[in-house]
């Protein structure tokens, strides 16, 4: 075990995950088409047989979460009895939501709702149709909302508890000790740290690349600049630069900062689209499609390819859960590094609901004015898709409002912003993670991993476009999906270590590895 505060590598987990990433993108230089080709055979294996895995490992995650944050382990403190949270509540909402999903917002607020419009989940409703825009809304909702915010919760309670009430490293192997003990510092432990990294990676690279190829069409509908593999790794490599210079800055100055401007930005976009747009139908959308997204919540989260379109599940919800858990080690560790000092019951709360509230605004609005435009004109958004991808889907609606140069130029903004915090957060978790959990990683790991972040996204996007994206999450994700389940079940038997049967908390004692009494919170 390293001595604490320690910045050197951990070179049984450095070294192997270097090797991974590494060798594909090694591969992915020498020989894409047979990389593509096994790529394709292996998600392929994945979806048909462990498809449903996903399914229900992502609806088990949303129920613990909401029971412990309701239960009386909810008053547990992620710390010592007397700390204070680091971040206000304001700077803490902002660095989660950003760090978390802000790219995917930017890409699918108004590809998605579309997209499913153009052709409804499951064969719901007929397409193009007012039963296909409330679908539509409705499964934007699904994936976007509670499901993934439930994926990072359990993540990140797991490491903040075991981080900094059990005083053990900020790693994904430390939530293991009730169950693994110290064999958390051997093999298994550093084989959970590669495999988190490895997730970590690649679901950076898939989010990166989807950033680019939007800045990419962008660009194209600003200025005709065209759209090609080579403009859109020339983006990679700027803001690559970007994210690097951000990353080594510290989180406070670096990732606070970027994730504060964003917010703003993003809400003068959205007053723009609610004010200027269908104002009222906006509402309206908000209203029903939150009634029906509640009442359908259970049968959502539980449906399969059994009895439903299996290549749509795979294209969407599938694709989504396995995009969460590759983030999930890298979002999870980051939320727990700034949530130090809050209970259990506040960070669940606040991680599920308002980042959700925010979602379900961001997906009303953008996707409600998109569905809006679609139903009474002038449209052509289904189309514009169809022929140019859903990268151009949020600037084809812009285009059909006043100064829509201007907001795009802010909509690519966003972007790049989102590109660096969120590449930023990842560079220094892989850092972090291949550094026996130190919360200050030294510069040249950070930048190590930056580099073969952008790569990897760059091999992507060279390979297979937005479905090579796609596959590598799902790759990426479906071994780190045992250690999410893992990391629940040993999360359930510390807590039930940190508390008596007649309800007073005590604390562990990390040299003994027993439990002292302290007062009742």
């Amino acid at each position: 075990m390293q001595p604490s505060g320690s910045r050197r590598i951990n070179p049984g987990v450095f070294w192997p995950a270097l090797a991974v990433a590494g060798g594909f993108v090694t591969w992915g230089v020498l020989g894409p088409d047979s990389l593509a080709a096994v790529a394709s055979a292996t998600l392929n294996w994945i979806i048909r047989v462990f498809g449903w895995s996903f399914v229900i490992s992502t609806a088990f995650f949303l129920a613990f979460a909401i029971f412990l944050a309701f239960s009386r382990f909810g008053r547990i403190k992620l710390g010592h009895d007397d700390e204070k949270p680091e971040f206000s509540t304001r700077s803490w909402v902002c660095m989660m939501f950003s760090v978390g999903m802000g790219i995917g917002l930017m890409f699918w607020g108004v590809a998605e709702p579309i997209s499913h419009f153009g052709t409804p989940p499951h064969g719901l409703a007929e397409p193009q149709t007012q039963e296909a825009a409330l679908v539509a809304m409705q499964y934007a909702y699904f994936h976007w909302a509670l499901h993934p915010w439930a994926i990072y919760a359990m993540a990140g309670l797991a490491m903040a508890y075991f981080s900094y009430r059990r005083d053990l490293p900020t790693l994904v192997s430390s939530a293991f000790h009730p169950l693994l003990g110290d064999r958390i510092h051997g093999p298994i432990g550093r084989m959970i740290d590669i495999l988190a990294i490895i997730a970590t990676l690649f679901g950076t690279a898939t989010s990166l690349g989807l950033g680019a190829q939007q800045i990419n069409s962008g660009m194209n509908y600003l200025w005709n600049t065209g759209e090609s593999p080579t403009i859109a790794l020339t983006i990679i490599a700027v803001l690559s630069v970007l994210f690097i210079l951000s990353a080594v800055s510290g989180v406070g100055r670096g990732i606070q900062f970027l994730s504060n401007i964003n917010m703003v930005a993003a809400l003068m976009l959205l007053l723009f689209l609610a004010v200027l747009g269908p104002t009222v139908f906006i509402l309206d959308t908000l209203i029903e499609a939150m009634g029906l997204y509640m009442s359908d919540l259970v049968s959502m989260s539980f449906r399969t390819s059994a009895f439903s379109d299996s290549k749509w599940l795979a294209s969407w919800t599938i694709f989504y859960w396995a995009w969460w858990v590759s983030w999930a080690p890298f979002v999870g560790v980051f939320i727990a590094r700034i949530s130090r000092g809050r209970t259990i019951r506040e960070f669940v709360v606040g991680v599920l609901l308002i980042p959700s509230a925010v979602t379900f605004v961001w997906f009303t609005v953008m996707g409600g004015s998109a569905l809006f435009s679609e139903l009474t004109g002038p449209g052509g958004l289904v189309e514009a898709i169809a022929g140019k991808g859903e990268q151009v889907s949020l600037f084809a609606l812009l285009e059909q409002y006043p100064l829509h140069a201007f907001t795009s130029s802010v909509a690519m903004f966003l972007v790049a912003i989102f590109f660096v915090s969120g590449a930023d957060a990842a560079s220094v978790v892989m850092g972090m993670l291949s550094s026996f959990g130190t919360i200050h990683p030294r510069a040249g790991i950070v930048v190590l991993w930056g580099l073969l972040a952008g790569a990897s996204a760059s091999i992507l996007l060279v390979v297979g476009g937005l479905g090579g994206l796609q596959t590598a999450s799902i790759i990426a994700a479906a071994p780190f999906l045992v250690v999410m389940v893992g990391l629940c079940a040993s999360l359930w038997k510390g807590l039930l270590d940190d508390i008596e049967v007649h309800g007073h908390f005590e604390e562990i004692d990390p040299h003994t590895g027993g439990l002292k009494e302290r007062h009742h919170p």
